[in-house]
């Protein structure tokens, strides 16, 4: 399978000027893009940085407001850039980048979280480390800059935050932390030899391990002394906040009343379907919970150890690449490849990393199994290795990856949208389910779980940040995190731990959750649109329209129903 070549006009130009900008004011996101030459550098989180990185967004869309589209790639183009770097801009004059902190998604994760991704087979790749680890205490001087400023403003994250990122950025500061196991590891010791000149970069990497623990410590200290008797109690951002992250996330504009009705009733319809399959698994009137705990009994479908994880994982993946390639979808070559790990972190999440711009970096699926845990249920996890994997976000981001002759570089790589990106992940799951690949009952019990999650934070999102009306059922009277609690502990088929981890997501990263869910019932909504376009007596193609979706990239939802309409 080849892509069409395509000339590169001028919006591609400035389109590719912008993210070679962007690599150079956040060289983390150039690592994550796979871009090579700032992998050394971690860039400047102070206000200045802000500045300039908003300065860059200006400039973009100055820019492109002179520039004439040449075809329907370039108008798709001008349609994404407009509004993502819009919204970035919105979101930066709003003094969100500043106040930025969170359980998951903030700096706080992100300038550890990036080592997990570096390449480390080279003497060269281990220096690009030692130098970002040195470059630790910079980075947080300006973090801290940042939420100094932004408290000055009077907008600081809800103590609850503040209070999970000290333990966390503790726990970094620690002796035994992740810094010091990985500059001290096998992954070391197979690259770097005893002559002077690696001896001179483990040294380095020694220095590197002690000042990001160093900073760490320091950022932990200015949260705990100076953050957290600033930080307000309550967890909810109010509608004007909400829907401003709302766009951001789904790069569409929804009625968020209406989504949380719509979030409800998509609830209890995925619970009386999880009923009947129940009955199948369970007998006649066996309760879900019933059933979740026949499957888990069943050593059929029990895995013992993280290496039969691995491995599991890598045969499931594999297997549904070749049943789907040159039937539902046409898999391109470098896509064919997936590579499962187990995860260096022990937060209990799985996850996917994109493949590097030239493919050096393959497509990854991680699972970050939490410290003690050793058993795990294939029922409840087939669904996930479809949503990271194949037709999920590895054909996802791998298809926009290989469609360099098409697409510009911003287009390929810099482009994520949550309600695209993980709302076409959601619909992956339920697509396999139609195929026919979930019909096991377990299996697709455990299909019906990971949405009844997802449906269920769409209504505990909304609603607690939007202090809508909550069921009686759950309290009644307005929705509060404490109601929000025992209601998720009964949709969430997880461990108390990870429930928690998820509770304290949803309320610091507004939002964010709901994209998954609503992104699934917006390109629901696109492919209908598309179906009842078809003209009579003609059949509509699902592969063509699959093919003709993902080859437009990670665009916002409100692009990608214009693109395909």
């Amino acid at each position: 399978m080849t892509s069409p070549v395509r000339t590169s006009t001028q919006i591609d130009v400035i389109a590719d000027d912008y993210v070679k900008r962007l690599t150079e004011l956040a060289p983390l996101s150039a690592t994550a893009m796979g871009l090579p030459g700032h992998d050394h550098e971690i860039g400047d989180l102070s206000p200045a940085g802000h500045d300039e990185l908003a300065r860059a967004g200006r400039d973009v869309l100055a820019r492109l407001d002179g520039a004439q589209p040449a075809d329907d790639v370039d108008r798709v183009t001008l349609s994404a850039m407009r509004e993502r770097i819009g919204l970035d801009l919105e979101l930066h004059e709003a003094g969100e980048g500043l106040r930025n902190l969170n359980n998951i998604e903030s700096p706080v994760q992100g300038l550890r979280d990036v080592f997990d991704i570096m390449a480390t087979d080279s003497v060269e790749a281990w220096e690009n480390i030692a130098s970002r680890l040195n470059g630790l205490p910079d980075a947080v001087d300006g973090y801290i800059e940042s939420l100094t400023a932004a408290a000055a403003q009077g907008n600081v994250a809800a103590i609850r935050q503040v209070r999970e990122c000290v333990d966390q950025a503790r726990e970094l500061a620690g002796s035994d932390s992740f810094f010091t196991s990985f500059t001290r590891g096998p992954a070391v010791d197979a690259v770097l030899d005893e002559s002077a000149a690696c001896s001179l970069v483990r040294k380095e990497l020694e220095h590197g391990a002690t000042a990001a623990r160093e900073a760490y410590g320091k950022l932990a200290e200015f949260l705990e002394r100076d953050l957290a008797p600033r930080a307000p109690e309550a967890d909810a951002v109010g509608r004007d906040r909400y829907t401003l992250f709302s766009r951001y996330f789904l790069g569409a504009e929804v009625d968020l009343d209406e989504t949380y009705r719509w979030g409800l009733e998509e609830l209890a319809s995925i619970v009386a379907e999880q009923e009947q399959v129940a009955a199948q698994i369970a007998g006649p009137g066996a309760t879900v919970e019933q059933a979740v705990a026949a499957l888990d009994a069943d050593p059929a479908r029990k895995l013992l150890g993280t290496d039969a994880l691995k491995a599991w994982m890598q045969e499931t993946s594999d297997a549904a690449i070749t049943a789907l390639n040159g039937t539902h979808f046409d898999v391109p070559e470098p896509v064919l490849d997936l590579e499962c790990l187990i995860a260096p972190t022990q937060s209990g999440g799985i996850y996917y990393t994109p493949p590097s711009d030239d493919w050096s970096r393959p497509g990854r699926m991680w699972w970050a199994v939490p410290a003690g845990v050793t058993e795990f249920n294939t029922w409840r996890e087939k669904t996930t290795v479809y949503h990271e994997g194949v037709p999920g976000h590895h054909l996802q981001c791998g298809q926009a990856v290989f469609a360099r002759e098409t697409l510009n570089s911003w287009r390929r790589l810099a482009c994520w949208v949550s309600g695209h990106g993980e709302g076409w992940a959601l619909y992956a799951e339920r697509l396999m389910a139609d195929l026919g690949y979930m019909d096991d009952p377990g299996d697709r019990l455990g299909m019906l779980d990971a949405q009844r999650l997802r449906a269920a934070r769409v209504v505990f999102d909304i609603g607690v940040h939007l202090g809508l009306p909550a069921p009686e059922q759950w309290g009644g009277g307005t929705w509060t995190a404490e109601k929000g609690w025992p209601f998720l502990l009964a949709n969430v088929n997880m461990p108390e731990q990870f429930v928690r981890f998820e509770f304290n997501r949803y309320l610091g990263w507004p939002g964010q959750a709901p994209s998954y869910k609503v992104g699934q019932r917006l390109w629901e909504q696109t492919r209908d649109a598309a179906r009842a376009a078809v003209p009579a007596g003609q059949e509509f193609d699902a592969k063509a329209f699959h093919a003709r979706a993902l080859n437009l990239g990670s665009v916002g939802l409100d692009t990608l129903r214009e693109a395909l309409a």
